[in-house]
Formats: C-alpha cells, structure tokens, sequence
C-alpha cells in the first residue's frame, strides 16, 4: 500500500515549485476547458462540487498529452447575498469572510491536483476586475441596452434588498427567501434594467449554431418564449382602449370576458368605485404569490370583477372585465381574452365565475376545453376554416379596421438589474439634480469599505449611508452616486473572457486593446463547458446576451461563447438524497483525502457513472478504487522482473491488449465516457498480472493514461520507480497501431517441423503469399531457420504456417 499522504503532498509542491501547469500560448491548436466557477461559500467544498471539476480536469490533461496549448482555468464567483447577510448580521466585512473562504476552496482544489495555473485566476470582487464589468454596462447603456425604470420585484423587508426569482422559494403558499425564509412581497421598485428582450431573436438563432444537448436548448428557447400573434383593440364602458394580445386571434368570437394581471397600472382606471375595496384587496393578496404558484395550473382560479366591460367588436356584446392571477404582466400586454371553450385556464375560470363557454371550433368535447384544429363554428367571418386560415384571415380584418395587427411577444422579461446591497459592483453611474443619470467615465468605480455595514433606513443599499462617498461635485454642479449594486450574474457573465485577459502580474489588458482580440480570435469559443443543470437558463442565457452584445460591437469575434456544454449529475448522499447540512449527509473532501487519498477520490467520482447522471455516494465503491490503485503501484514496484525492453519477449495477446486499450480510452475520454475509460484500465492491468513479460514502453504509456485521472501516484511511479526526470505531465499521449485492433485479426502458430517455435498476428483469412512474408519477417522465425530453405511450407488457413526443414 502506498502512503497517499507523503506522495500526494511531495508532488503538489513539486508541480507548484516547478510552475507545471503554468499556462502557455503558443502556436500549438487551442483547447478551452472551463469549469462553472464557484461561488465560496462559508461551508467549502463537498464531493458533489469535485464531480465536474475532475471531469474537466481529465479532459484538461488529456488534451496537453495531445499536443494543444490548454486554457483551464479557476477563480471566484465572489460577490453575493450570503457574504451582504453575514456582514449586516454580525458586523464584520464581506471582503474578510469572502477572502477567508476563497482561500480555503482554493486550498481543497489544490489538494485534489487540479492543474490550474492560479496566476489565471479571477476574482468578481477584484476592482481591476470589475473594472471591465462596469466597461460593459456602460457600453450596453450607451447602446440603449440599459435604462431606469418602476418594475415589479421580490422586495425582502427583513434583507432589504431585491431578490431574483431563483432566490425566492413558495412555502405554505408564502413568498419567502431562499436565505433565511424572510417574507417576500411583490412591488413596483425603480431599478436598472437590461433590455435582454431586444436580443430575444439573437439568441433563438443562436442556439442553432452551438453543439449543446437539445433539452438545454429547449429549456432556453421556452424560456424566451417567442409567440407570434395579435394585438387586439378592445373599447370599455369606462373610456379606456385596451390592447389584448393572443396567440390565437381565430378565437375572438368565443372570448366572453377579459382578464387583467393585478400589478397592470389599467386596473385601477378600470375598476368600478363600489369594486374598488375589494379589488384593492384582492391585489394585496396576489402580491404573495409567485409567478411559479400563478402560472400553475391548479383548478382555484381566482379573480375579481372591476365593474366594468368591454366590447368584443366581432359580436358586438359587452364582455365583463377581470382582475386574476393567473394573468402576468410581463406576458404580452398584461390582458388576456377569456375563451373557455379553447383554453383550459380559461375554462377553469370561467366555471369559477359561472361566466359563459362558447364553443367555436366544432368537438364532441365536453366538460373541458378543446384546444385541438378543426373547422370554425359560430365565428361569422370565418366559419368553415381551420385554425391558420382562420387566424390569417382575422389578422388581416384587424388590420383593415384599424383595430389590430400582428404582434411578437416574449415569456423572457427584460433582466432586473439592480440590488439594494453593499456587496456587490457598484454602477458607474451617477445622477444630476433632475435625476437624469449619466455615467462615470472614469472606471473604476471602486466599492468604498466600510467598518461596520448597517442596512439604510430607506430601500436603498448600505451604500446610501456613505454621505461622502454619495455626493459627488463636478464643475460646481451636485451629483448623487447609484446607491444600488450590480447582481451577482454580473460577473459571471463574462468571467470567461476574463481569464483570456488576466496578467501574471495581477492586471487585466483591457477589454478593447488590439492584443486582447487577438487573443480572443485564437481562443473562443470555448470547446467545453462544465457545470450544474440549475444554470441551464439564467447564467447561460446572461452571459450568451453579453457575449452577443460584444459581438456586435467589435470587441469578441463569436457570436456564441460556449461551443460544448455538459451538464453533470449531482452526487447524491448514500441515503440518495441531495447533500444538505440540515439532512447530515454531506461528504466533506478533506476527511477522504485523509483516509483514501485525493487520487482515490478523483478515480471514485468519475467511476461512479456517467457525468450526466445523479448517483449516490458509496464507500464500498471508494474502498474498490484505493485497493485498485494499491494493485496498480503493486504491480510496478513489486514485479520489476517482469519489465522487458524487448518487445518480442511480450505475448502478441497482450499487445494487442495493450493497442485496443489505447485506441479504447482515447474515444472514450474523447465522448466524456469517463466511467467506461477507468473500466478500461483496470481491465488492462487484470491483463498484465497475467501475463509473464510487460514490455517498459506499455507500461509508461499506461501511467500517461493513468497520470490524467491520478495525477499524484502516476507521478509518484513515473519518477521513483520508472527513474523518470521529467514530469509525466510533460509526456506525449501514447499512439496505438490501428491494425492491432482490429477484431479480425487472429494469432497463429508457426511450426518447425510440427513443433511450436512462434506466433504472429494476422488478419483473419490472409492469403498464404502474405502470411509467409509476415512470418519471414519475424525475428522469432528467422532465428529457427537459420536462412535455411524449407523444404515445403503448409498453410492451414487460419489454423498454422508449418514449415517442413
């Protein structure tokens, strides 16, 4: 057994001293290897966290055996809600606790011999590093990509802060925060907005010139949520036009009320004095539910009448107008048309209210909605049609009238911007005595430390409490600093870049100089991206919006950031639940380091299964791989007898082992079918133990294999037993001769006079010319002859070559 402590410690210095995994740009193919970077959490690292990073780690490695200059790169997601909560509750800096925390992710990274080259690492609360988050807001204000705008958000009273819907969780059907489970309530707030939406199109095409799994696309793509439509103009007995829009405008002559959504600013113009109480009321309840809890389709619709009516053009009839939840703002113009006979919310509303069902597509359909084609009934226009003429032919009556016109919409609500917290980039922005807001040239706008940090009396951020940092005069005229700061995706978004633009000296070059883009064009797109299924949408979506956006603007020369995605499965505890404190079944990396070693645990997360799969933890499994790895340094240091320089010693079996095991593992970590690639080795070495000579070239060409996924024991035999002087990280990826491979190739006997002298590898059904000169070829056979003449040669085909002497 070998001493996993001593071995993994001595290689880790050795790798740092020697600058190992320093990174290098040459003139060599290019391969971007990227993991999700983390953000460092007070708890550190668990197994489940290592999954991906060893994956891309593997994939790292392998790549520089290949012969292409490698970008692998780490850093820190590091600006956040945990970090703002524990300053405001216990009085300490953010930046002490943060750095406190990155150190100690860094350390656990280290101990698993990642081969990151940290003089590339990023740092989201870096000011030279937010410098260039704050160059691209400005960019993307200066493009009309950014404004100021009320907007309706999840306000947390106790964290004083806004909160992304991602960090709003519905319990006993109540808003509360993902942190701490404060309540939330629903409120029109003034925040900086980024206008994603004008990118909506950009990014559907997107998705068609990037190699990711079709359910992510598809996850995006309904995220955007492109609709094509009407706008339909709707008069009321109040002197209020509305504009309603609908998927399906052939549906007009069955819509038999309106329905609004309670944040629309209409509501109240259109709510009736005696209804006002109540629907004032109503609004107040609705402001606890989510967007999730009122797009669910769940049976209890509510609503409330406002009083008044509008009139449907098509039948001339009035049409009562509701206020219901189950309506969202951001979706279309906030109004929908009430068909209950074609949609299934509808319907379930409508029986609420017991308003009317008017069936205008003919079924047999009854106690439901219809919402399949078929011909059109009781619609005047255009019975007789089936949905898409029907739709063409309302749209252009709309249009001749005057009372309509086609319309796209989006699910995808432009990015609420801001965040009411000290811990986060600060906007370049400030504002003039009017409230005009003008950006700081100047960057960057570093955030000011603050000793003690204390929540503002006002909805705005601690920052507002920093009077001298606040006020700003230039040219004798009054300016007040953007007391909000940037949400943690900001730097995410291009963090990417980042690493490409990082100095060993700590800087950054800038974003738009000759040489960044020069080395942009060499190194995007990246060629593989690792990370959870919960940044499928979000932080993929941000960062393909900021990617595009500086596309557009010269600065990057893809239009798509991430080539190759691969979303990993979790590791799940051994009862197969998620890891959590609260359940006590999390696996903390350091105590197996300790007991199995960091190769052990690296060779355990990737044999576990596939990456794209959630699998349980098992110690059992663990134990298998460390007794694994004990038979691997075994084999090289206890059976060195075994060892041959000469190749003909080596059974013709065993090398065409050892050429399919190449061939085999290359496709293998080429497919990121890592699990079959650690199958493979250890069906390699049952091989070798079997077998009487192992030829030194196989051997060395194995631990270059092994060093990818167990980088500390490879080095460990490559040096001390191997007397290797060089790293085996600086090898070449060992070749495999593709005819050895071949399933058709069989090994047949060579006689002398009918008794065994050697064995040769053919091809199945060889004609006997081939074979003969294959086997004169032999040293094996030239040794017997003896350049003697046989007398005669007799084939068996596919059996033996007997030569008579």
């Amino acid at each position: 057994m070998y001493n996993h402590n001593l071995i993994e410690k001595k290689w880790q210095k050795y790798w740092e001293t020697n600058h190992t995994y320093k990174f290098q740009d040459t003139d060599k193919p290019k391969s971007y290897v990227l993991d999700m970077f983390p953000y460092p959490s007070g708890a550190g690292l668990h197994v489940g966290h290592l999954k991906g990073y060893t994956a891309t780690d593997i994939v790292a490695r392998y790549k520089r055996f290949k012969g292409f200059d490698v970008l692998h790169p780490i850093g820190w997601d590091a600006f956040g809600l945990p970090a703002e909560h524990y300053a405001l509750t216990t009085g300490n800096q953010p930046k002490e606790f943060t750095d406190h925390n990155i150190n100690v992710f860094r350390n656990q990274l280290k101990m698993m011999g990642f081969s990151y080259d940290y003089q590339k690492e990023v740092n989201t609360t870096d000011h030279q590093y937010y410098k260039w988050t704050q160059w691209i807001f400005a960019k993307l204000f200066e493009n009309d990509l950014a404004e100021i705008k009320d907007v309706e958000v999840n306000w947390s009273e106790d964290l004083k802060t806004v909160l992304a819907n991602e960090e709003v969780l519905t319990i006993d059907n109540k808003l509360v925060s993902e942190r701490g489970h404060f309540p939330i309530i629903r409120k029109p707030m003034r925040q900086w907005v980024l206008k994603i939406t004008k990118y909506a199109d950009k990014l559907l095409e997107g998705l068609n010139e990037i190699d990711w799994p079709e359910s992510l696309k598809l996850m995006q793509r309904n995220w955007i949520g492109r609709s094509v439509g009407a706008l339909i103009k709707f008069e009321t007995t109040c002197d209020v036009t509305l504009e309603v829009f609908t998927t399906r405008p052939d549906t007009i002559y069955g819509t038999t009320f309106l329905s609004i959504a309670p944040e629309n600013s209409l509501v109240l113009k259109l709510t009736n004095p005696a209804q006002m109480a109540k629907v004032s009321a109503y609004i107040e309840t609705t402001q606890t539910k989510s967007e999730l809890q009122r797009k669910e389709l769940q049976k209890d619709k509510t609503g409330i009448f406002t009083g008044s009516y509008a009139i449907n053009y098509f039948t001339k009839e009035k049409i009562p107008i509701y206020v219901a939840d189950y309506v969202l703002n951001s979706y279309g113009t906030g109004i929908v048309m009430g068909v209950p006979a074609h949609d299934q919310r509808d319907y379930e509303f409508a029986i609420t209210y017991k308003l009317p069902i008017k069936f205008i597509i003919a079924t047999d359909v009854q106690n439901q909605a219809y919402i399949g084609d078929g011909v059109h009934i009781n619609s005047e226009l255009i019975n007789g049609l089936k949905i898409e003429a029907a739709s063409k032919k309302i749209i252009d009556y709309l249009k001749t009238n005057k009372i309509g016109k086609t319309h796209i919409t989006y699910k995808m609500k432009d990015w609420v911007f801001s965040r009411q917290r000290y811990w986060g980039e600060p906007f370049p922005i400030i504002f003039d005595k009017q409230q005009v807001p003008h950006l700081v040239k100047d960057l960057p706008v570093i955030l000011p430390e603050i000793e003690h940090i204390q929540a503002s009396k006002t909805v705005e951020s601690p920052l507002a409490n920093l009077t001298e940092w606040l006020n700003v005069e230039i040219n004798g005229e009054h300016y007040r600093r953007e007391t909000n700061t940037m949400p943690q995706w900001a730097g995410s978004c291009w963090y990417y870049l980042g690493y490409l633009m990082k100095c060993p000296n700590g800087s950054y070059l800038p974003l738009d100089d000759s040489q960044t883009k020069k080395i942009f064009k060499k190194w995007l797109p990246i060629d593989l991206y690792v990370g959870g299924q919960e940044h499928a949408v979000l932080h993929l979506l941000y960062s393909r919006f900021w990617h595009r956006f500086l596309y557009d603007i010269n600065i990057v020369p893809t239009k798509e950031p991430f080539k190759f995605i691969i979303n990993q499965g979790m590791i799940l505890g051994d009862d197969g639940e998620k890891m959590s404190k609260s359940k006590g079944n999390v696996i903390n990396p350091d105590e197996i380091v300790k007991t199995h070693g960091a190769d052990a645990l690296r060779l355990y997360e990737v044999f576990m299964g596939p990456i794209t799969a959630s699998l349980p933890w098992a110690e059992n499994g663990l134990n298998g791989i460390r007794k694994w790895l004990d038979r691997v340094y075994r084999l090289f240091n206890d059976y060195q007898d075994k060892f041959t320089n000469d190749l003909n010693k080596i059974e013709e079996d065993l090398d065409r082992v050892y050429h399919k095991f190449i061939k085999q593992i290359t496709e293998n970590i080429e497919n990121f079918n890592l699990n079959l690639a650690v199958s493979q080795m250890m069906i390699f070495i049952n091989k070798c133990y079997q077998s009487k000579f192992l030829y030194t070239l196989h051997m060395q060409g194995f631990l270059v294999v092994l060093s990818c996924f167990t980088p500390h024991l490879s080095e460990e035999i490559w040096h001390e037993i191997c007397k290797q002087k060089n790293s085996v990280t600086l090898q070449s990826w060992p070749i495999f001769d593709d005819q050895k491979t071949m399933d058709d190739f069989i090994t047949l006997p060579i006689q002398e006079n009918g008794k065994l002298r050697a064995t040769i590898l053919i091809k199945k059904d060889e004609l006997q010319a081939q074979v003969e000169k294959q086997a004169y070829a032999t040293e094996k056979v030239k040794l017997f002859l003896k350049n003697r003449k046989p007398k005669k040669i007799i084939y068996v085909k596919n059996k033996i070559l007997n030569f008579i002497l």
